[in-house]
């Protein structure tokens, strides 16, 4: 009786029929289906997340969100006074600089006073002068009063009411680095407070293109995507 012969069967030939074996192998890990659990909880997360955001986008839900912080972290601070004896005087301030899009007037069409609050003497009527060249009318010139005297760091002041924001957009320019503030005059005259670090007018091409900087539309947040 052959080895390969099983007990029991006395010399019979023993025949394996069939074309499939059993195969021994390690049965599956635990850790492996856990791992593809968790993998799968992960992706159907992100998959919730980015539709969250893409429903967002189409429906324009952060609109406000995005404008209202646009608009806390526009800049504010204290504006100059405005000179004792003029229209303004005694009237609330508006800070800011002079707005965009503003109908720019003609020279002709502007009133300028001119005012020194440095210690250079004869700077006001000299600027008086320049500006009259080029085309504006001027108003009241002399020294400037003691709530501005000393008090204009920069190269000037430039005062005007709601009615003159055009006029003071086309003053602005005429003074390099000059800012604007709004008071309460009902009128559309304008003041020029010269300050310490002024020396004289913008040349005219220069001053050209400042106005066209100052004019040009700016873009909207809901269109930029920025402040």
């Amino acid at each position: 009786m052959s080895m390969l012969t099983p007990r029991g069967l006395k010399g019979k030939q023993y025949r394996i029929t069939g074309n499939s074996y059993p195969r021994l192998g390690r049965p599956p890990r635990r850790g492996r289906k856990v791992v593809a659990a968790v993998g799968g909880v992960l992706a159907l997360g992100l998959v919730s997340v980015g539709g969250v955001q893409l429903y967002d986008v189409f429906t324009g839900k952060n609109k406000n969100s995005a404008a209202q912080a646009c608009a806390s972290a526009k800049p504010s601070g204290k504006s100059l006074a405005a000179p004792e004896g003029s229209p303004s005087a005694g009237a609330a301030d508006s800070p800011g600089a002079v707005p965009a899009n503003t109908a720019v007037p003609q020279p002709s069409a502007v009133t300028v006073n001119v005012y020194n609050a440095t210690d250079k003497s004869g700077l006001a009527a000299k600027t008086a002068d320049e500006l009259k060249k080029r085309g504006f009318q001027v108003g009241k010139v002399g020294n400037a009063p003691s709530a501005l005297d000393k008090k204009v760091p920069g190269t000037a002041q430039v005062l005007s009411g709601p009615g003159g924001l055009g006029a003071a957009t086309l003053l602005v320019s005429q003074v390099a680095s000059a800012t604007s503030t709004q008071d309460g005059r009902t009128d559309a005259t304008v003041d020029l407070v010269i300050g310490d670090t002024f020396s004289a007018l913008a040349d005219p091409t220069q001053a050209a293109a400042t106005l066209a900087e100052l004019t040009k539309p700016s873009p909207s947040p809901e269109s930029s995507g920025h402040c």
